[in-house]
């Protein structure tokens, strides 16, 4: 038997950990400066909370099955599993909720995918109980503010909206509709002329797939579409929201990611209600992070099935870890100790245990290694400190006397 993980998932050695807490720190810093606090769910829920009404397909969950035959599934996201709680566990709270999470997610690998990863490692925040303008931003400029803490410069933040595109896309034949909207958004022009649309579905169409670019000119662009005065209200929205992101007195310094506003834009989860968003790493080629408005999905695990307003974003760590790689932030090695305690007979080995414990205690982080006698001689010890980068050793005599010497 080859004793190795299971396809889809890896171990994480003592430099990859290192690395990945370097960014989650930074990124932690930054949601509890915003006044957030940590929520931590199960890992695994009943199969109905994670499908979140048919908004995640459930080919994509891992499932098991309890010992009563309840089906069960690891989570392939977090926002459903803290909308559950938030109605269910956290009744009686004052809005809004500021709440952040850090964990491990998993989804199903698809056949024949050339990625057959199963595990993910996520950090992001969900802002509930309120629906305005000024909670989008707040989303927005914390993402920002994650991207300026991790020094990632030349990133694009690709805005759209999942209401109006879907309104804007309703003209179409329902069997053909998805066709369209994939065609849209991956720029394929020749798919979609090569669609059975009337004359005017295809000047549509090429319109919608132009949709994208500058904010202010695609805003332009569509406000002299024939709008109904929900779609106007949502142009409204859009132009609040995104000169509000580029106003001059920002609370993120500059540089900040470009803005795209890109109504083709839908994410893979169908719970979207509003604004949907994806940053773009500085190459375009790995998406950072992504998120939007929910407006409709904790009303699902509410018993009464009152509404309650939500936006968040979630940044994958891993995306993450291999962008900062290519330019130097992030730690090579792992933390090194400050001092090696040697015992210098056998009957020694109290007063080095109590020497360490003494230094451990001098400030708030000192790495303290206690010899174990694995090395008989000086010279093996200090070639040991060396290339452990041990900095001091400390010699301990069965008294408790120390002599230091600086590596």
């Amino acid at each position: 038997m080859v004793y190795q993980p299971p396809a889809g998932s890896r171990d994480l050695f003592p430099l990859d950990v290192a690395q990945k807490r370097w960014i989650e720190e930074r990124i932690q810093q930054v949601f509890h400066s915003w006044g957030y606090h940590r929520i931590i769910t199960p890992t695994l829920e009943r199969l109905e909370t994670l499908m979140a009404g048919g908004a995640i397909e459930q080919s994509t969950v891992i499932q098991l099955q309890d010992v009563d035959g309840e089906a069960l599934g690891l989570r392939p996201e977090l926002t459903a599993s803290i909308a559950r709680a938030a109605v269910t566990r956290m009744v009686g709270v004052s809005y809004p909720q500021r709440l952040y999470y850090n964990a491990n997610v998993f989804r199903r690998a698809t056949k024949g995918s050339d990625n057959r990863q199963q595990e993910f490692y996520q950090a992001g925040v969900e802002l509930l109980g309120t629906g305005s303008v000024a909670a989008d931003a707040e989303i927005l400029f914390i993402l920002f503010d994650c991207l300026h803490s991790l020094k990632l410069e030349g990133c694009s933040l690709i805005v759209g909206d999942a209401g109006l595109t879907r309104s804007l896309l309703s003209p179409f034949p329902e069997s053909i509709r998805e066709s369209v909207r994939e065609s849209i958004a991956q720029l394929d022009r020749i798919a979609l002329e090569s669609l059975p649309l009337s004359a005017e579905l295809q000047e549509r169409a090429r319109l919608l797939l132009d949709l994208r670019g500058e904010p202010a000119d695609v805003l332009q662009q569509v406000s002299r579409l024939n709008l109904d005065d929900k779609q106007r209200s949502i142009v409204t929205r859009l132009k609040a929201l995104t000169e509000l992101l580029q106003t001059s007195q920002s609370p993120i310094p500059n540089p900040q990611p470009s803005i795209v506003l890109d109504l083709s834009l839908i994410q893979a989860i169908d719970y979207y209600t509003g604004i949907v968003f994806e940053v773009a790493g500085p190459s375009g080629r790995r998406i950072l992070g992504q998120g939007g408005r929910y407006d409709q999905l904790l009303s699902l695990y509410q018993p009464q099935g009152q509404t309650c307003p939500g936006i968040g974003f979630v940044l994958n760590i891993e995306e993450l870890q291999q962008v900062l790689l290519t330019d130097g932030q992030l730690p090579l090695h792992t933390p090194a100790s400050e001092w090696l305690v040697v015992p210098t007979s056998p009957a020694a080995y109290a007063a080095a245990f109590a020497h360490a414990q003494k230094i451990r205690a001098s400030a708030h982080l000192v790495r303290v290694e206690v010899e174990l006698g694995d090395r008989t001689t000086p010279e093996d010890i200090r070639e040991y400190a060396k290339h452990r980068r041990v900095k001091q050793i400390a010699w301990v005599s069965a008294e408790g006397l120390s002599q230091v010497e600086t590596v």
